[in-house]
């Protein structure tokens, strides 16, 4: 990776992490030892949705999912096939598994970005 590269990638950190502060957090100083809170960038995802493992499909790097509503994406319950963000995803669940999951939409393409084994 070059020089240029790393610093396009520190520039979108900086980006998402500035863009996931509460508004007052942003706008607001209170008192010289006010520093914002850490965030996670999963935190910028939006809530876990819950669901049900369908069919995993590791060679594709896709997992399908019965889910209810995807409040973030303004989606009705379903059941549909998504990407991963990271194969490694696909490793922590199993066909029948009941799940917490986040997903994005990035360049159209529906994506599983965060899952867990629901409680």
């Amino acid at each position: 990776m070059n020089h240029f590269q790393h610093i396009l990638i520190a520039a979108a950190t900086a980006a998402i992490g500035a863009a996931s502060l509460p508004l007052h957090a942003q706008s607001h100083s209170h008192g010289h030892d006010a520093q914002p809170k850490a965030v996670k960038v999963a935190d910028t995802v939006g809530e876990m949705s819950e669901g049900e493992v369908r069919k995993v499909d590791k060679a594709g790097k896709k997992i399908t999912l019965r889910h209810g509503p995807l409040k973030n994406l303004d989606m009705p319950p379903m059941t549909m096939a998504f990407q991963v963000s990271e194969p490694e995803l696909l490793d922590k669940v199993k066909v029948g598994d009941k799940v917490r999951f986040a997903a994005s939409n990035p360049g159209g393409k529906l994506t599983v970005t965060q899952i867990e084994l629901a409680n």
